[in-house]
């Protein structure tokens, strides 16, 4: 979702007239999306910041944060940052940089020529002359930043605080691999959660309008589409009635992927098991184009502490869907996240962690030792685990995770794998890349023709979480 958002804000920044580069001491304009869900990631930005500000005593310089962020960090960051923002407040960002005096080649070119790429533009002050969002969402064959398909934005109900964010195209930042977000919130309230205070309720983003970005990826041979939301699977809940539900969207993702003859991986993440219907495993077993890995969040094998963590599923409401998956997708691949060290967890409740991940199989499972978020309800309680145990139980089931992973890995070994590659390993005589349930692959090759190509690779060996192969043919058989 943080680099997604990012290819937004670029597009903002470029029609402005400012151009990237790799090199800070360069640049006029920083910024940072920040990420909240982790207290190290935030302290990251108060470090930069600080670098930042000193580097303005030797050159101007203007500063900004957004993405997930706080109210308690958004409200230090004001001191810090000459602009906050939030993403749905993302087109405002030109007026607000225009505030500050910097000029930009559009900037220069007038309201006329201006409104052909971006317009500075106020929810509530228009006397500067710029027409308002719905104004500009009413013309928006005009816009560049506006996607051409019907999305029923002129019926008032169908509008949302995140319409002018979702309009805004991205600068996709790679030529094979996209982010297409699907919706943005959440109204699960995990007491160890803080997105429901970063990015709000959940709101759906109009079907049609993800169908038509999709359709310009297929078009445009894009191989690994990644859908995006908090809670992918309760899309279409927030509008009863006025939206399809999330197995229906792939069903009509999977439709246009036939009807494209096309080979190319959709992704989604991440579902919420509360949510996880056997609709929606039946549209993955159903379409090729569909991948068959799911993304299935446990944070517990606990029962009691999946109830602290209002999490509204048991232990045995996952069991009913993993059984599902694998009877319904046997191929599939299976990745989880887990929280170590919940506040008042146990040596017998990790314990029951511990036998989850052995029963379940997990190919990857992303662990985070338990910190307290601002916000949160769980803030308010002890934070009883200490430090030092919680790391242990992370090495602990790390551990477990690992010869789990490498017991499939080396089921690999002998097998032929269509592997999307995306460019080179760290040892510049491999390529990377990986295959449709998402197991990393390298192969012996500084062929970077190849990159962005979906080829045929048979397995020689792995290791706990990937595998190395060797081309068998050029590209995969059914790759366009």
């Amino acid at each position: 979702m943080n680099k997604s958002d990012s290819e937004r804000v670029q597009t903002v920044l470029e029609e402005m007239g400012f151009r990237w580069t790799d090199a800070e001491d360069q640049a006029n304009l920083l910024g940072i999306l920040a990420c909240s869900v982790r207290q190290k990631a935030i302290d990251k930005v108060y470090s930069k910041i600080h670098t930042w500000n000193k580097a303005k005593n030797s050159r101007n310089l203007l500063t900004f944060v957004s993405g997930c962020l706080l109210p308690t960090d958004k409200f230090k960051f004001l001191k810090l940052f000459d602009l906050v923002f939030t993403m749905d407040e993302l087109t405002d960002v030109p007026d607000m940089i225009k505030q500050y005096g910097v000029v930009t080649p559009v900037s220069l070119k007038g309201p006329d020529n201006a409104a052909s790429a971006i317009i500075p533009m106020s929810r509530t002050d228009h006397s500067n002359g710029f027409p308002s969002l719905l104004e500009l969402l009413q013309k928006k064959d005009s816009i560049r930043l506006i996607h051409s398909g019907e999305s029923g934005l002129d019926d008032p109900e169908n509008r949302s605080i995140m319409d002018g964010f979702w309009h805004i195209h991205p600068h996709y930042s790679s030529s094979f691999e996209a982010f297409v977000p699907i919706q943005n919130g959440c109204d699960k309230f995990c007491t160890f959660c803080a997105v429901p205070y970063t990015r709000g309720r959940e709101v759906s983003r109009p079907s049609s309008e993800i169908l038509n970005e999709i359709q310009g990826l297929i078009d445009r041979n894009y191989k690994s589409i990644t859908l995006l939301g908090q809670n992918v699977n309760s899309y279409g809940l927030d509008k009863p009635g006025n939206e399809i539900s999330f197995s229906n969207l792939l069903e009509e993702i999977g439709e246009m992927g036939m009807r494209s003859g096309k080979t190319f991986w959709v992704y989604f993440t991440s579902p919420h098991p509360r949510d996880m219907s056997r609709d929606v495993i039946d549209a993955v077993s159903r379409y090729d184009c569909i991948a068959k890995q799911i993304h299935l969040p446990l944070q517990s094998g606990d029962d009691k502490v999946l109830i602290r963590m209002n999490r509204k599923h048991s232990l045995e409401k996952y069991r009913e869907i993993v059984q599902y998956i694998r009877t319904t997708i046997p191929e599939a691949t299976l990745f989880t996240d887990i929280i170590v060290g919940f506040t008042g967890e146990t040596d017998d409740q990790f314990e029951n962690t511990r036998k989850a991940v052995r029963e379940f199989e997990y190919n990857m499972a992303y662990i985070a030792i338990y910190s307290p978020r601002p916000g949160a309800v769980s803030a308010r309680w002890q934070d009883d685990v200490p430090h030092a145990l919680k790391k242990e139980r992370l090495h602990t089931l790390t551990r477990d995770l690992e010869q789990q992973s490498r017991q499939y890995t080396n089921r690999m070994i002998g097998g032929t794998f269509p592997v999307l590659i995306t460019g080179q390993d760290r040892k510049k005589k491999y390529l990377a890349g990986y295959t449709e349930g998402r197991i990393n692959v390298r192969i012996p090759s500084n062929d970077l023709k190849l990159i962005g190509q979906i080829i045929d690779i048979k397995i020689k060996s792995a290791t706990d979480f990937s595998v190395e192969g060797e081309m068998e043919f050029q590209t995969h058989k059914k790759a366009q």
